[in-house]
């Protein structure tokens, strides 16, 4: 894959493209136009020594629910109300769940910021997924990896309270890196990490997005029907991980999702 990334530099924000553990910084801070080889490069530095931001500055950020069957199975369990044959019946679809997480990064992270546990909710879980980057009309010119942070009590309470169990301030992280997949059938492994502020192991997991039930660019298509998302765009494509019920996310911890390819996106944990 070839990645790139948007780093804090004296010229301000640049695109750079990542050659192992250096990025040749380009002369703008356009991502799809560095996809498309366009710039020249200003420097090289050391990955190390930069302060990485978002890879992209999304002016729409959607996500897609219930796309695993372990987050079909989770939201039945949550589910309180008769609502819950709701998920069951969205899971064997034609029609996917989509739905706005973000617009204009107003509520979106990059890596090593902060994302943030609503104050009237008592149950949030991270929720590790592939993000797709959309191009004009919407094609996926990259994946980046994101974190749809979730307050699992809320939605249970009722499917209609999702945008507030989904949408608030920090409650969305995308990073590090945006990568370019050399084929992009192939499946991908998605790992999660959470750690306490002393560092012990709250919980770690695996999956693949070889378990969707519809393929990440099945589900691009959808999301641009009828719908002029902006280029530059991510899209969620849904988690099939999920920590066990007693957990719950709390200032001070660390949440680490990694991929393969793209890299290792970290966030400390605040409240809102």
């Amino acid at each position: 894959m070839t990645r790139y990334v948007r780093a804090l530099t004296d010229a301000g924000p640049r695109v750079g493209r990542l050659e192992g553990e250096t990025v040749e910084l380009l002369d703008h801070d356009d991502p799809l136009a560095a996809i498309r080889g366009e710039g020249a490069t200003e420097r090289s530095a050391p990955l190390d020594s930069l302060v990485l931001l978002a890879p992209v500055e999304a002016p729409e950020i959607w996500c897609a629910g219930v796309t695993y069957e372990r987050s079909r199975d989770a939201r039945l369990e949550e589910a309180e109300t008769d609502a819950r044959d709701v998920y069951a019946l969205v899971y064997d679809a034609e029609r996917p769940e989509l739905f706005m997480k973000d617009a204009a990064m107003r509520r979106t992270v990059g890596p090593g910021g902060e994302i943030r546990v609503r104050s009237d909710a008592t149950w949030t879980v991270p929720e590790p997924e592939l993000g797709l980057v959309l191009g004009r009309g919407g094609a996926p010119v990259a994946v980046t990896i994101g974190n749809d942070v979730s307050s699992r009590d809320i939605e249970g309470a009722n499917p209609l309270y999702i945008p507030q169990a989904k949408i608030f301030a920090g409650a969305c992280a995308i990073g590090p890196a945006l990568a370019v997949p050399d084929d992009w059938d192939a499946p991908v492994t998605i790992r999660l990490r959470i750690t306490s502020d002393h560092g012990a192991e709250l919980f770690a997991g695996e999956t693949s997005t070889g378990k969707m039930k519809r393929s990440p660019r099945e589900l691009a298509r959808w999301v641009v029907r009828d719908n002029p998302v902006p280029p530059g765009s991510v899209l969620l494509t849904g988690t099939g991980l999920v920590p066990p019920d007693h957990y719950t996310l709390e200032p001070g911890h660390v949440v680490r999702i990694e991929i393969d390819g793209i890299g290792v996106l970290t966030n400390p944990v605040a409240s809102c």
